[in-house]
Order: C-alpha cells, then structure tokens, then sequence
C-alpha cells in the first residue's frame, strides 16, 4: 500500500504537472492565434479538462472592433463634390438667359454666386440699343409740291337736303386776297327764304405764304345760333390750340384749316396734276380739334354747271371712324386753273349740302 501510494501519488504529481505545462501551452498558442484544437491529446480527462478552460475563450469579444468599417460609409463625402459640380452649372444656366433678354433681374440673382457676374454687365447695353430705333418712329408729314391759285372770288349755288327730306336753297362765296407775304381767306354760306337771306355759316383764315401752300395762323367760325370760335395756329411751337377747349394738337407741316382746306387742294393740283394720283393727307384744324383728312381720287367727272359743263377730278373723304362721320367732296376743275367748282358735304344723319359754281371772278392782289 505504501509502495502504491507512493507511486499513485508521483503519478498524479506527473500528471498535474504535464497538465499544468499543457494549459500554459494552450493559452499561450491561443493568445498566438496558431493553437489547433485538434492537436489536443484524445483522452478523455483532456476533453473534460478542454471544456473547463474553453470558456477562457471570451476574449473573442475583441472581433467586436470589426463593426468599426461601419464608418466607412463615407460615401457621403462625394455628395459635397456633387454638389460643387452643380453650382458651376447653375451659374452658367443664369448667366446665358440674363444675356439674351437683356433682363437685370437675371443678371443680379447670378452675379452673387458667379464671379462672371460683370460678363453679364456688359451684355446689359444691349437693351439701350432696341431703344433707339422705338424713338424714330415720328411719322414725317408728306411734302407736296404747290402752285397757289391766283386770287380771286368764286360764286356757288347752294342746295340742302335736310334728313327729313326738306330742301333748302342759297348761296355762298369764296374769296381769298395775298398782301405783305400773308393772305386772308374768307367763306359765307347762307340760304334764301322768301325774300330775305340768312347767314348759315361765316369762316374767315388769315395766315402766311410758305413753300408748303398755305400756312394759316388764325381761323374763326360762327355758325347760326352758335357762339363765335377761333383756332390758333403756333407754327413757333408747332401746335394748335382752340377757343372752344383744352385740347393741344402737335401742328403738322403743310395744315390747314376748314376755310384753306379747298385753295390748298387747288394748289396741290396746279403744282403737279401726278400728285394726285395717290392718296392725299391734309392735317385740318376745326373748331375743337385737328384730325387729318385723307381724300382719295375717284376720276374724272363731267358736272353741270351755270358755268356749263365742266371736266373735274373728284376727291373725296369718305367717314373715318374716330375721327370724323361726314364725307366731303371736291371737284378740281383742270380748264378752270384747278379751282373748286363744286364742294358736297354729307353729314352722318344723312343731310346732303351741295355748293357747285355759278361765277369766277379773278381779283387782282389786295384787292
């Protein structure tokens, strides 16, 4: 017994001793990364010695440092770039449509962000260029060329239809004077009843002699149960001005008025009979505004007269819409020097007043 203890016990001292050395070498080559369990020894008191120490193992906890590549994810750095590629592009989109239109309000939302901000400044002068050619469009008056009759007084027969159907009949005169560089135009028109005659309208021109024809300064009218009216004529500061209202009209080279009106087509016609082979535009100053009358040629006529009958070129102004609703009629007789032989007024409530010459009588100046 004492020889088999003794030996059982150097026994286990070897065996605590080889598993004491064992374990050291585990968990050395464990800590190393290079120990291979199955190069363990197959007892049996191994393995149970093998599940004891297995649970040393925790450490593995350190593999937990793996999750830290979640921080690589830095792919949200490239949407900064992103956006730094974006802006150059956006600055290019609001510098081009600024320039095209020439608007400043593009230009100034793009210059903030684009140093390119004065390349937009410079196309801005481009706009200042459609403004020059808006300016020009002032309608120039057309020149005619004019030879003015020679002075003299016409007679007329005058014939009124009313719209009712009421006729009326009378006489008017024309007469017109040169003296000092200027002339005096002066027109009566009335009817006879019974006996007596009644003044219906008296118009009176007084002006100068220009290379246009006619120049009228001061025009004045009075009409049967209408106050006296006169029209001024400020060739100083082109404009016309009126007596009956607050209107101001720019005052157009060559206008005339209601009283000129007749002599200057007369004169027209004698400084070139081609000029009437088109359309005709007259600025006439009236009682209360100036409007410009376009005649138009409608031909030759033969028209009876106490005179006989008498070649004329017939103008006419039909209604104008906004501007005037009568139509007025002249006839230019060529072998009477171009002078009106016969004037027709047709007002808009269909009224007819037709003058057509009885007399000519030419008068010598100043007279």
């Amino acid at each position: 017994m004492g020889i088999f203890s003794t030996t059982a016990g150097q026994r286990r001292a070897v065996l605590v001793g080889a598993l004491i050395v064992v374990l050291h070498l585990a968990l050395f080559s464990f800590v190393s990364g290079t120990v291979a369990l199955p190069r363990l020894p197959a007892s049996t008191g191994m393995d149970f010695v093998q599940a004891q120490l297995l649970p040393a193992p925790a450490a593995p906890a350190a593999p937990d440092p793996a999750p830290l590549p979640l921080p690589t994810p830095l792919p949200p750095p490239p949407l900064p770039k992103l956006a730094q590629e974006g802006v150059p592009v956006a600055r290019e989109d609001a510098v081009e449509p600024a320039v095209e239109p020439g608007s400043g309000g593009m230009g100034e939302a793009a210059a903030p962000d684009v140093p390119a901000a004065p390349a937009a400044a410079e196309p801005a002068p481009v706009p200042a260029e459609p403004a020059e050619p808006v300016a020009p469009p002032v309608p120039a008056p057309r020149r005619y060329k004019v030879d003015l009759p020679p002075p003299a007084r016409i007679t007329m027969d005058v014939a009124r239809v009313d719209a009712d159907g009421t006729r009326w009949s009378g006489e008017a005169q024309l007469g017109w004077t040169f003296r000092d560089g200027g002339y005096r135009i002066a027109f009566e028109a009335g009817i006879r009843i019974v006996f007596a005659r009644v003044n219906l309208a008296m118009l009176t021109s007084e002006g100068a002699l220009a290379a246009t024809g006619f120049a009228p300064v001061k025009m004045t009218e009075k009409r049967r149960g209408r106050a006296l009216t006169a029209t001024h004529f400020d060739w100083q500061q082109d404009k016309i001005t009126f007596s009956s209202s607050q209107k101001t009209v720019p005052l157009v080279a060559g206008a005339q008025d209601k009283a000129s009106l007749p002599l200057q087509l007369a004169a027209i016609a004698r400084g070139d009979p081609a000029q009437l082979g088109g359309d005709i535009d007259i600025q006439v100053g009236e009682d209360r505004d100036a409007v410009v009358f376009r005649f138009v040629v409608v031909g030759q006529e033969t028209i009876d007269t106490r005179l006989g009958k008498l070649q004329a070129v017939h103008l006419s102004r039909p209604p104008k819409e906004g501007s005037y609703r009568s139509r007025l009629d002249v006839w230019l007789a060529p072998g009477q020097g171009w002078y009106p032989v016969q004037i027709r007024n047709t007002e808009a409530n269909g009224a007819v007043t037709t003058q057509t010459v009885n007399n000519i009588a030419f008068t010598e100046p100043g007279k």
